[in-house]
């Protein structure tokens, strides 16, 4: 009996120390923000007018995207031939790669900053409260009135590069707009313990941003965010003091629910179900966040300006249902918002899938709720 008893607590104590190893790995995974670029595609063919990659589901999206390779950034237009052999598309500017190569397609296709765009700015330095962090700012065109900034926060292990898609539409409704780094970017202070903390404290970075612009004469801001952009800005609305100076706000494949993003990745590295509770415990322990603050559908940001949210289907980097079930309840929580679904592409796809859609979108709802 004795015998019995130690060994079926061997057990309990080796599955608990698997399932912590385990959940520390995941967590440090999440929490990591070291850059490891990853090149799947591969180029067969380049005929100068177009290339024709190895077929994958990723390779076949519908809409304008980067090619990105170790030395080069391609644009590529939509499909024009899928078969079995390869998926053949338009380029449309940029570098032109070499057969052979690998790559990997890109949501952002334009480098390296506004000049690509065809736009003036300057880089200033926003005072955040690990040191100065560098944004782009880009003023107001011509005859714009300069009161309303548009402040645009990309996602975890993106850039400021995410912002150069939309920038000349939001440029043209006569917005001055301020595209931040914030901590643990690669141009930007580390954070104290070299982890993200998954918005809990990167908001602070997206408040001093936001002060520039307030002490820069902007009397309303506009947040634009991506992906962990979401969580970023939601902490924002939530815990800043500036927070009422938001008049609107959109949101491109948010995270609105971080336990629900965290189940679909752990899902993506076939952790367990059962595990996933010691990675978001573990998690919340290293860098203490409390993931009830963002689940957005139970609790709600303090500040709930009109929102614009977006979300494409094919998600499997922050699942979609979050989104719809926050869009669902809005109304009940008094929170003005648009919801647009984009069927077909991968996270931040939207824009990628159709851009004059996706910007006319945009246009039309600072149209309406700034008015």
């Amino acid at each position: 009996m004795a015998r019995s008893v130690w060994w079926g607590t061997g057990i309990g104590v080796g599955l608990s120390a698997v399932s912590t190893g385990i959940g520390w790995f995941y967590s440090s995974v999440l929490l990591d923000p070291t850059q490891r670029p990853v090149f799947p595609e591969r180029v067969l063919a380049v005929d100068g007018a177009s290339v024709a990659l190895a077929p994958t589901r990723l390779a076949a999206q519908q809409g304008v995207w980067g090619l990105r390779w170790i030395d080069g950034l391609a644009v590529m237009g939509s499909p024009t031939a899928i078969t079995a052999d390869a998926v053949v598309r338009p380029l449309l500017g940029g570098d032109v790669p070499r057969a052979g190569t690998a790559a990997v397609l890109d949501t952002g296709p334009y480098d390296p900053d506004p000049s690509a765009r065809g736009l003036s700015f300057e880089t200033v330095d926003v005072a955040t409260p690990l040191g100065p962090s560098p944004a782009w700012f880009v003023p107001a065109a011509e005859g714009g009135a300069g009161d309303t900034w548009v402040v645009m926060v990309h996602g975890r292990g993106g850039s400021r590069r995410e912002a150069l898609r939309v920038l000349p539409a939001l440029h043209g409704l006569g917005f001055p707009v301020l595209v931040p780094t914030y901590r643990n970017d690669v141009e930007a202070p580390s954070s104290p313990d070299g982890h993200y903390h998954l918005g809990d404290t990167e908001w602070l970075d997206v408040e001093a941003a936001v002060r520039v612009a307030l002490d820069r004469g902007a009397r309303r801001i506009v947040l634009f965010g991506w992906s962990m952009g979401g969580a970023i800005t939601a902490a924002f609305l939530d815990r800043s003091a500036h927070a009422s100076t938001v008049g609107a706000m959109i949101w491109d494949a948010p995270l609105v629910d971080w336990r629900a993003t965290l189940r679909r990745q752990a899902r993506n590295r076939r952790l367990p179900p059962g595990l996933i509770p010691f990675a978001t415990t573990i998690t919340s322990r290293r860098i203490g966040i409390d993931f009830d603050r963002f689940d957005l559908r139970r609790r709600p940001p303090a500040v709930r300006p009109p929102t614009l949210l977006v979300h494409s289907t094919e998600d499997t980097a922050v699942p979609v249902e979050p989104s719809r079930a926050l869009a669902a309840v809005a109304p009940s929580l008094g929170w003005p918002m648009e919801y647009l679904e984009v069927p077909g592409v991968e996270h931040t796809g939207a824009w990628n899938a159709d851009p004059d859609a996706y910007e006319r979108a945009v246009v039309r709802f600072l149209a309406r709720v700034l008015r």
